[in-house]
């Protein structure tokens, strides 16, 4: 496949067609209600969540009208960490500003956010939600847990059609307002490599060489913290596009190819020998607390989303990132993972005006601005947003993003979230801490991958 000619071209592979496009309702549907009894918690979610009425103030059009003001409007948040948290109520108040609806914003851990969304969206969600682009939209879409915000997008402007392709559920209707994205790669301190004489590698064996050479210096070469279940899905979905390319790499997710395959194997036997390079005791460890490693000069890389920054924003003149190196020449280094966050709708919120209200809001230039000053760790979906302010890291990333060959969602986001969360989490945990079984490992994998796609 030939490089994207243009930013439109580019999005427009954003979601891969491959990715259980044929997959019945009633077959999504039975998967994800399987997956709901098994992660439990309901809850935690439901709680904050507001009514599932599903009434609309009739004075408003189905789009949001400026007469959907005043009143209140409840927002589900996963924006947990510091940043992003203030980016949320940032937008909160602006909206305010505009229409004169407050937002109620309920925060909840992200990761407790992302581990109950099913129960959450079965109980008694909020109005509007935080969400990501990909088949983890797609998949609610089809059951019916999400709302129809076609109506919204009749509205909205400075979105080409990669980013509405992103949001669009296998009935052709919308159901996702894009917010952000960002790219993964290997972030470190300039200074300290510039004080060790490293330089970036082009291949897995320079890349070795490099953390021998780290270890030698008394630095941990790569910072990991996998606590959180999700992080090392960024180093499986980088090696498997290296060793594999990235249509293999969707086939996958989708299960087109058995988890048993040697080239799957082959991942998982690369990953082991990268592992004593890695911070010991990664199930120990938070991706922030991973972070500080590289933020006090303790680690000398770092594999993750552009969103690390986060933990770094008192040194990022000092942060600069190298796409990881490539393993097979005929295959090269230029598929990265590059995810897409946003907000979706409740299928039955108690105030459907407001809440498209809020949509069409969040995905306009005044949001986006409001984003873009906020948040320095990440890129801004609407084109009509002025971006003049980006860091020296933000050019960069948008740069690496636009010149991709191949974008890939991220592991979780590209397959089923039942098996995201209760294969995929527990079976890279399990090789995390013990690496020497890998054909057993994707032998068990694959049997419960089977069940699961079948069902």
């Amino acid at each position: 496949m030939s490089r994207p000619q243009s930013e439109a071209e580019y999005l427009a592979r954003l979601v891969p067609a491959s990715v259980s496009a044929t997959s019945s309702r009633r077959t999504v549907l039975k998967g994800a209600l399987g997956a709901g009894a098994a992660l439990g918690g309901a809850g935690l979610l439901a709680a904050c969540g507001g009514s599932s009425s599903g009434g609309t103030d009739a004075t408003a059009g189905a789009s949001g009208s400026a007469a959907a003001t005043g009143g209140e409007v409840t927002f589900g948040s996963n924006a947990s960490d510091e940043i992003p948290k203030k980016v949320v109520q940032a937008l909160a108040d602006g909206f305010k500003a505009a229409s004169g609806t407050t937002v109620k914003i309920n925060t909840q851990d992200h990761n407790t956010f992302q581990e109950n969304i099913n129960n959450y969206l079965q109980g008694k969600p909020d109005d509007v939600f935080t969400w990501f682009a990909g088949y983890r939209m797609r998949f609610f879409a089809s059951k019916g847990l999400a709302g129809d915000v076609s109506d919204v997008w009749k509205n909205l402007t400075g979105f080409t059609d990669g980013f509405k392709s992103a949001s669009t559920g296998d009935d052709g209707k919308q159901y996702f307002v894009p917010s952000s994205y960002y790219p993964w790669a290997v972030f470190y301190r300039k200074s300290v490599w510039a004080e060790k004489g490293y330089a970036v590698p082009k291949t897995l064996d320079e890349l070795k060489t490099l953390a021998g050479q780290m270890q030698k210096d008394k630095l941990d070469p790569i910072a990991f913290g996998d606590k959180d279940g999700w992080p090392a899905m960024g180093t499986f979905d980088v090696l498997n596009m290296r060793i594999n390319g990235y249509q293999f790499h969707i086939d996958l997710m989708a299960h087109k190819v058995a988890w048993d395959d040697p080239k799957v194997q082959k991942v998982f036997s690369t990953w082991a020998e990268l592992l004593p390079f890695h911070q010991a005791d990664p199930l120990g460890r938070t991706w922030q607390e991973a972070a500080q490693a590289v933020q006090n000069k303790k680690a000398g890389m770092y594999l993750l989303g552009l969103f690390v920054t986060q933990e770094m924003t008192a040194n990022l003149d000092d942060i600069d990132f190298f796409t990881f190196p490539e393993i097979d020449s005929t295959i090269g280094a230029d598929a990265l993972d590059a995810p897409i966050d946003g907000f979706m709708k409740a299928a039955k919120p108690k105030d459907d005006a407001r809440a498209n209200a809020l949509l069409t809001w969040l995905g306009g230039k005044d949001a986006g601005a409001v984003y873009a000053k906020t948040d320095p760790t990440t890129l801004i979906a609407n084109s009509e947003v002025d971006t003049s302010g980006y860091t020296a890291l933000q050019k960069k990333s948008a740069e690496l993003v636009g010149s991709a060959k191949n974008i890939a969602q991220f592991l979780d986001r590209d397959t089923r979230p039942d098996f995201a969360s209760t294969v995929m989490i527990p079976a890279i945990q399990t090789f995390l801490k013990n690496p020497k079984d890998v054909q057993g490992l994707c032998k068990s994998i694959e049997g419960q991958a089977k069940t699961i796609f079948t069902s």
